[in-house]
């Protein structure tokens, strides 16, 4: 009987420490994501989070393949890098829209408003998406925002390419200016 006890517990042992192994893939309202931590998609293809690149001390909230060679597929804040350690993502309810700050509170990146909107929630989906939505509404359809709708130099299966004419979103690739500096 001890035995089968033991057998239990490191069943129960080993199911709790699978589950807090596993990388969360969502970004909720009133959590924020900070520089460190990483969010992973739930077939564990994309992970988001701050990379420097090449020799740079600069900070990028991005998206790579998790288990490939470090390969950016994009980049929030290209034209605006966080300086230091200290980048939080985090979504403002209020205004529908994810924004990327430091600990001064300065903003460096934030996307367009998608308006208000109650239990706001940021997924990394399993084709390299960022998309931010209401909670319990997954229909690609009502993202209120999409990071496959402003790509930076990778083109991933999904996203598109060009001109919207209903939106006037006009979306292409655009190369990194060096190595250090996407």
């Amino acid at each position: 009987m001890e035995g089968f006890s033991w057998l239990v517990f490191s069943f129960n042992l080993i199911v709790l420490l699978s589950r807090i192994a596993i990388a969360a893939d969502t970004l909720t309202y009133g959590s924020s994501h900070i520089d460190g931590q990483t969010l992973v998609s739930a077939s564990q293809v994309f992970e988001l989070g701050f990379f420097s690149p090449g020799i740079s001390k600069s900070r990028y909230l991005g998206i790579w393949y998790k288990n490939i060679s470090f390969t950016a597929a994009w980049v929030a804040n290209r034209g605006n890098p966080i300086p230091d350690l200290s980048g939080t993502l985090i979504i403002i309810n209020k205004s529908g829209i994810l924004g990327l700050s430091n600990r001064n509170g300065t903003v460096f990146w934030s996307s367009k408003s998608g308006g208000g909107a109650f239990s706001l929630v940021a997924q990394i989906l399993d084709n390299g998406n960022l998309v931010l939505r209401q909670a319990n509404v997954t229909s690609p359809d009502s993202y209120i925002w999409q990071s496959f709708d402003f790509p930076t130099d990778t083109l991933l299966p999904g996203m598109k390419q060009g001109w919207n004419l209903k939106t006037g979103l006009n979306r292409n690739l655009t190369s990194w200016k060096s190595s250090d500096d996407p």
